[in-house]
């Protein structure tokens, strides 16, 4: 009998990523790096550490706004290398988690993180530096992060625009929101970093309050999504879902009329006029005075109810 010849077939999957652009996925393989997608995050890698090295390297990252830039940049870092890491060694398929939704998450965030660096250091560090040398690392590091910007939104509008592709829940449009509800709150957080701007009222500490609560309600949504374990409530996830953002639509709704009361109207002690605020009459790097804050936190709240009401009726 003839030894009938062995043929070996390799098994790759093709994915569609958006219209007229195809991504090779190689599964635990260093190929995936020379796959247009892997290409992208390589862009992001390198885009994000030299923003945050040039900034470290020449110490202009002093105070809160700095800090946040740079951790910004150090997280998207973080979060694209751990996942381009999994998908080289195959490692997802061996942990209890959403491929659908991983990805797409850290992209979502990455996104937003460098997004708001791009528009709070140049506004609260660069703009205040001498024309030296420092200034023009500062400007390079924020090229990179405008760089990192676009690299990252070319990958959610991908996912989210995969024709006929699997997707999880976060790369729709629900999802997205849960993402961007999270950040904005994160962004509050970061303007409240001063304990006086909330402890002088009970009405201002619910408030703070309610910021926490929806930050974490929603956080939590995002976590058994990403974790699998949407069965594990006793009532109906969708049920759970649409309770959950109605009630941070109640929550919002108070604070949209409780916090530009206490802080803008002089019958509550606020202070309507920025000219009113001693703070304000100084300007220094990387300061942002109280009233600027303030406003900052009614215009983010503003922002944030209308992404949980826009997530509700999606939900719903």
């Amino acid at each position: 009998m003839a030894n009938m010849p062995a043929t070996v077939t390799h098994t790759t999957f093709k994915n569609a990523i958006s219209p007229g652009l195809d991504s090779l996925i190689i599964v635990a393989s260093p190929q995936a790096l020379i796959q247009p997608l892997g290409l992208l995050r390589l862009l992001q890698l390198l885009s994000t550490s030299m923003a945050f090295s040039l900034v470290l390297y020449m110490g202009a990252w002093m105070g809160p706004m700095g800090s946040w830039c740079l951790f910004s940049w150090c997280f998207s870092f973080a979060m694209t290398l751990i996942v381009l890491a999994m998908e080289m060694t195959g490692l997802q398929s061996r942990l209890r988690l959403s491929w659908n939704d991983f990805p797409i998450t850290c992209a979502c965030y990455a996104l937003l993180f460098c997004l708001s660096s791009s528009i709070i250091y140049p506004i609260t560090y660069v703009r205040f530096m001498s024309y030296d040398y420092v200034r023009k690392y500062s400007v390079c590091a924020l090229i990179f992060s405008c760089i990192s910007c676009v690299a990252y939104a070319t990958e959610v509008t991908w996912t989210h625009s995969r024709p006929g592709g699997i997707t999880g829940y976060m790369a729709s449009t629900t999802g997205m929101l849960k993402v961007f509800e999270t950040f904005v709150a994160c962004v509050i957080f970061l303007f409240l970093n001063n304990p006086q701007l909330y402890t002088k009222e009970p009405a201002l500490e619910w408030c703070l309050a309610v910021y926490i609560i929806c930050f974490v309600l929603t956080m939590v949504i995002i976590l058994l999504y990403l974790g699998k374990c949407t069965n594990i409530l006793p009532i109906p996830f969708t049920t759970f879902l649409t309770g959950m953002t109605f009630l941070c639509v109640l929550l919002y709704t108070t604070i949209i009329v409780l916090w530009p009361l206490y802080k803008f109207s002089e019958g509550f002690q606020g202070i309507p006029h920025r000219e009113m605020d001693s703070s304000c009459t100084y300007k220094h790097a990387n300061s942002v005075c109280v009233w600027d804050r303030q406003l900052a936190v009614t215009f983010l709240t503003g922002v944030n109810l209308v992404a949980y009401i826009a997530d509700f009726m999606k939900s719903s």
